[in-house]
């Protein structure tokens, strides 16, 4: 299955991330890509709320999420949205980060609202609180797809494997994990989490990320760590994309699945105990 993931460099304007994203998504497709995955954020990242209630959508309005349903049926793939920030009718007015599975003729087969908020002190100098913007999800979801099942994951999920081993106890053979991930955490623990938890599940990871320096008139730049991975599921990074924004192609082969579940068969070995 040729599968393309997109690392993007987006700004803090949905309509203007939107025009490149439908660039790269045209460009994978063309060059035969049957699975095209985004990062985390597709449409908007910024830290500024007050700018983020002025620029972003509720769901049915969303101007990303409609046109690119409308590539997905126009090109005749499978696209995973890694997600949109997206306004919601929540009394505190807190926004949802929201993954999409768009099947090829252009419909929502399942949503995703991540789970676990990075609440978090990096560093003296980097805090962050999600969850003071957005509001968590509390349902884990895997969607059937024409060349298996998935289960869906956003960023700071990665840390929590409960989540990931629930998701392939389920069925899942691919475990998606879009991300806008910090290059301090990233260069300390993108690779050996995202390895983990393909090593853990047997499943293959397929982790779209933005990148580089992110260009924003509303509120100071942020930067991110780039590196989208595949990861195999005998936990071999199959394609690192670096820090250049593009599309990155690879051939996935399924019945990879199979034979590391095969040798290793951690799901089916586990057992329940008591304690502590």
């Amino acid at each position: 299955m040729q599968t393309a993931l997109l690392q993007l460099n987006v700004t803090d304007m949905p309509a203007e991330n939107l025009v490149e994203t439908r660039r790269l998504l045209a460009q994978a497709a063309t060059d035969g890509a049957q699975f095209v995955l985004t990062p985390e954020v597709t449409n908007c990242l910024s830290t500024s709320r007050q700018h983020q209630h002025g620029v972003l959508q509720h769901q049915e309005e969303d101007i990303t999420l409609e046109a690119l349903r409308a590539d997905a049926a126009r090109f005749g793939i499978w696209l995973l949205i890694g997600s949109l920030a997206l306004k919601t009718h929540d009394a505190d007015g807190r926004f949802a980060n929201r993954s999409f599975l768009i099947s090829p003729t252009g419909e929502i087969v399942a949503w995703y609202d991540k789970i676990h908020m990075f609440d978090v002190q990096v560093t003296p100098e980097e805090t962050w609180r999600e969850s003071e913007g957005y509001r968590p999800g509390a349902r884990a979801v895997t969607a059937q797809t024409a060349f298996g099942m998935l289960g869906l994951t956003i960023c700071y999920d990665l840390r929590f494997p409960a989540l990931h081993r629930a998701l392939a106890t389920a069925g899942a053979q691919i475990l998606t994990v879009p991300a806008a991930f910090s290059p301090v955490t990233g260069a300390a623990h993108w690779h050996t989490l995202l390895r983990a938890r393909a090593i853990e599940t047997g499943c293959f990871v397929i982790a779209p990320a933005q990148t580089g320096e992110h260009r924003s008139a509303a509120h100071k730049t942020r930067r991110t760590y780039g590196h989208s991975l595949v990861v195999t599921p005998w936990g071999e990074v199959q394609m690192d994309a670096g820090t250049d924004p593009g599309v990155y192609m690879t051939d996935i082969d399924m019945g990879l699945v199979a034979q590391a579940r095969g040798k290793v068969p951690s799901l089916e070995n586990a057992r329940p105990f008591d304690g502590p």
